[in-house]
């Protein structure tokens, strides 16, 4: 099993939920942010959700906020800007901004799963300039350069 993390975290509203797992730790890489508060989506609009909870994280990690496949699939809800990054030192509320892609008009209700939200590590980068750079077998090939 990967590496058990305790996060602190805070309530901003009383009915916040904090974020869950839907299987267990042990078989979802997802936690389930909930949306804290009530509100329609447009056909094409999208929205700041509320969460009402603020994350600590530790250095070297980072938050990803993330799409629900179910909301996708079932209602063409996804998060305008995806994957969202929450960096360790953010201490604000998480919120969602959401993007209703379907024709028909979506209810937000408070307590509705509305992201997932996935802890990661990160590596922080010092750049090394240097001349030139040990060849590799894709080398050059961008966008397309497999043939398939």
């Amino acid at each position: 099993m990967p590496e058990q993390l305790t996060l602190r975290y805070r309530k901003l509203l009383e009915g916040a939920i904090e974020p869950t797992y839907a299987h267990g730790a042990s078989e979802d890489a997802g936690l389930d942010l909930y949306s804290a508060e009530e509100t329609e989506l447009r056909p094409r609009e999208w929205k700041s959700v509320r969460t009402g909870i603020c994350i600590e994280l530790p250095r070297g990690y980072e938050g990803q906020v993330r799409p629900r496949s179910g909301l996708a699939r079932k209602h063409g809800l996804t998060l305008l800007n995806s994957p969202g990054t929450i960096d360790p030192g953010y201490r604000g509320e998480l919120r969602v901004t959401l993007i209703n892609l379907s024709e028909k008009p979506y209810l937000v209700r408070a307590g509705d799963r509305i992201a997932q939200l996935i802890v990661a590590t990160y590596a922080s980068v010092q750049w090394d300039l240097v001349e030139s750079l040990e060849e590799s077998r894709r080398g050059q090939g961008g966008f397309g350069s497999t043939g398939r």
